[in-house]
């Protein structure tokens, strides 16, 4: 879609000059006539080039969110708020799509309707919560809770990461260092090692020097070995059976497994909980729910639940029935259902597995530390030993 920037005569007669989006000048122009106005001149607007080009975070959502709740609560019609966040957002992006929602507003257009022109910025759950919030007369209550959970999911994303990230940096370094001293180190010890004469070399010196010999010689096939197998496997995991393959085996992995499972039980109870307190159907809560699972095997088991209820099951029957969600949350989403307050009792399980969530990652990194520790011990000092064996035997040998 390109960009279009018009001077036009609107039904009062005044001029106003704006940018609009469309896919051709032609387009543009029917649909601004639609809306009353008088084209007067329309070309089309230069795209920037940027060498990077910033994108728009969950954060930026959620204040955006968090904004726009405070002045519709105040009063301030929708339109009029959309101009105000437009001028005042700093992400130039944000700032041209936030333009096109007013237009389309002005234009005639629910909010709801606006949003969903933009699945990149603003979810399938944002818009069905925002869609909810007007069709009940409560948009600046249904963003407040939008901005709270986007603010929730984010915090806990991010400690999530947080935990992750540190034994993949750690890791990612020793095996750096290691192929350093394999590629450029170890081979300087070749001629020494030659030098010593008939002295029968260890095993581990022997393997040490044979690889450390495959890698400088192929050096830069092992980097293109390495850069492949990543890029394949990348590949791979982005298709349906890769990504399901890869879904098991994370919640199958010791340590991780069962932190990752609890986030993921954890949005599913949060984001269930949010949609259905908003006013929004049981069906199509579990339909949002499941898309945004981030987990192919918690998507699956969402959706036969919905399928169950479909044909008259209750919710936590079909939950049970998956093997992926605990009995105690199963147990407790059928208190909320015999009690009619299903959606607090989704909060209070989402509040309770943010709190394990939290105990599991500390649990992990300091489990993780010592690992790593002993991990790059092992290979270094394995390293060391090899290249220092042969000159103990030759000086014990004298």
């Amino acid at each position: 879609m390109a960009k279009f920037k018009f001077s036009a005569k609107n039904w009062e007669g005044k001029i106003i000059s704006q940018e609009i989006e469309g896919d051709n000048k032609e387009v543009v122009i029917a649909k601004l006539r639609e809306r009353g106005y008088f084209v007067t001149s329309i070309k089309a607007k230069s795209k920037e080039i940027t060498l990077f080009q910033r994108g728009i975070g969950p954060k930026e959502v959620a204040i955006f969110a968090r904004q726009f709740a405070t002045m519709i609560n105040a009063g301030v019609p929708l339109v009029k708020c959309l101009a105000i966040l437009g001028e005042q957002l700093e992400n130039p992006r944000f700032k041209d799509i936030v333009g096109v929602i007013r237009q389309d507003v002005e234009a005639g257009a629910t909010f709801s309707a606006s949003l969903e022109k933009h699945p990149k910025v603003f979810t399938n759950l944002f818009c069905n919560l925002v869609k909810a919030g007007e069709a009940g007369g409560i948009l600046d209550e249904i963003l407040e809770r939008l901005a709270n959970y986007l603010e929730d999911s984010e915090e806990l994303k991010a400690k999530v990461k947080g935990a992750l990230t540190y034994p993949v940096v750690i890791m990612s370094i020793a095996m750096l260092v290691v192929f350093f001293l394999m590629t450029f180190v170890i081979p300087q010890f070749q001629s020494i090692f030659e030098s010593m004469g008939d002295l029968e070399l260890p095993v581990i010196t022997q393997f040490l020097l044979s690889a450390s010999s495959f890698m400088s010689e192929y050096f830069f096939v092992c980097v293109a070995a390495v850069v492949a197998f990543i890029f394949g496997m990348k590949q791979f995991f982005a298709t349906k059976q890769g990504n399901r393959i890869l879904d098991i085996n994370l919640l199958r992995m010791p340590a991780f497994g069962p932190m990752l499972k609890k986030v993921a039980i954890s949005k599913f109870t949060r984001t269930l909980g949010t949609l259905i307190s908003s006013g929004v159907p049981i069906l199509q809560a579990l339909e949002v729910t499941a898309n945004t699972a981030g987990n192919v095997i918690i998507t699956e088991a969402i959706m036969m639940t919905r399928k169950q209820i479909k044909e008259g099951e209750s919710i936590a029957v079909p939950l049970k029935q998956s093997g992926v969600f605990p009995p105690m949350v199963v147990q407790m989403i059928a208190v909320g259902e015999e009690t009619g307050e299903l959606d607090k009792m989704l909060v209070k399980i989402a509040d309770f597995y943010d709190s394990e969530v939290n105990s599991a990652i500390k649990g992990l990194t300091s489990i993780i530390e010592p690992v790593v520790i002993v991990f790059m011990g092992i290979v270094v000092g394995g390293i060391v030993m090899a290249i220092f064996l042969p000159m103990l035997q030759m000086v014990n040998q004298e």
